[in-house]
């Protein structure tokens, strides 16, 4: 694990809910940029100004590597996959344990609505060190792949058609679950949007997903009777958007008997294990991080 130094806590205190629910819209695409600095700017906060305020939540990737792209213990690289009913082919980061011997579980790792950014890289490297094979699929590779900025990498995939998007994440646990060194159990972990597509696979391929870790994720669209795998769901007590869809998703999962968990952390918002803002609470993506190995090595092992 590399030292890192998060955003100084003396200014994320400081920062009023409205910044984070605000900051929230725009990285959903409910308010443009121009909008989000604007309302900072009106806000006032004694002590910070809008621009303190705007360096603490937009992401700062820098911050985010736990473990370095060049790990002793991990063997990284770029494989591209087919994706007939996709994009036609689709491309993602591939993390294995240096010291690995035979087979082992894989996880499929999905970033959020805006490409494979640093931080979805990272999260695939944390999951090689403790011993799974990590495949984090970058959804843009058909139109040039990550950007280097979120928010073009927004702009990006919302251009792109969300039926092929599904069949291109579709195709990657396909990819990963055959791959030679699996020992055929695949789980699937995902943040935001990402949160969504671990549901949606639960739901459209229980024949292929073996346990599944949404974070923050809203439920999928259909299927939620065909849902096999064991669940384990991560939420922040302040995500207002995602939580009010969780009433019903629950109780849709307890009538098909699903086995699932499901955790709420108390005073963090939307995003709080992406350690690239503002919206990190450590403990609180400590504590879901051990929750979820533990529950993939349980499923998966």
């Amino acid at each position: 694990m590399t030292e890192k130094t998060n955003v100084a806590s003396s200014t994320v205190s400081a920062i009023p809910q409205e910044a984070f629910d605000w900051y929230d819209e725009y990285a959903h695409g409910d308010i443009d940029r121009r909008t989000f600095l604007s309302r900072l700017g009106a806000l006032g906060v004694a002590g910070l100004s809008m621009s303190m305020v705007a360096g603490a939540l937009i992401p700062n990737y820098a911050l985010a590597e736990q473990v370095s792209f060049n790990d002793p213990d991990i063997i990284a690289s770029y494989e591209e996959f087919d994706s007939p009913s996709g994009h036609g082919k689709g491309n993602g980061y591939l993390v294995v344990p240096k010291a690995l011997q035979g087979n082992a579980p894989v996880v499929l790792v999905v970033h959020e609505n805006r490409g494979l950014n640093p931080y979805i890289e990272d999260v695939a490297r944390r999951l090689a060190k403790v011993g799974f094979i990590a495949f984090a699929p970058d959804i843009l590779f058909s139109v040039g792949g990550y950007p280097g900025n979120d928010d073009e990498g927004r702009a990006l995939q919302k251009s792109l058609d969300s039926a092929k998007m599904e069949e291109d994440f579709k195709a990657a646990a396909r990819f990963l679950k055959n791959h030679e060194l699996s020992n055929a159990k695949l789980g699937v972990i995902g943040f935001c949007y990402g949160g969504y597509i671990s549901n949606m696979l639960a739901a459209e391929m229980p024949d292929i997903i073996n346990a599944a870790v949404p974070f923050y994720g809203t439920p999928p669209k259909a299927n939620i009777d065909q849902i096999k795998a064991p669940m384990m769901l991560q939420f922040g007590e302040l995500d207002k958007r995602v939580n009010a869809t969780w009433g019903e998703y629950e109780a849709a999962l307890k009538a098909n008997q699903v086995d699932y968990q499901a955790f709420v952390y108390e005073g963090v918002n939307h995003g709080f294990h992406n350690d690239s803002t503002a919206r990190y609470d450590e403990e609180s993506a400590e504590l879901a991080w051990s929750r979820s190995v533990d529950f993939f090595k349980a499923q998966l092992t």
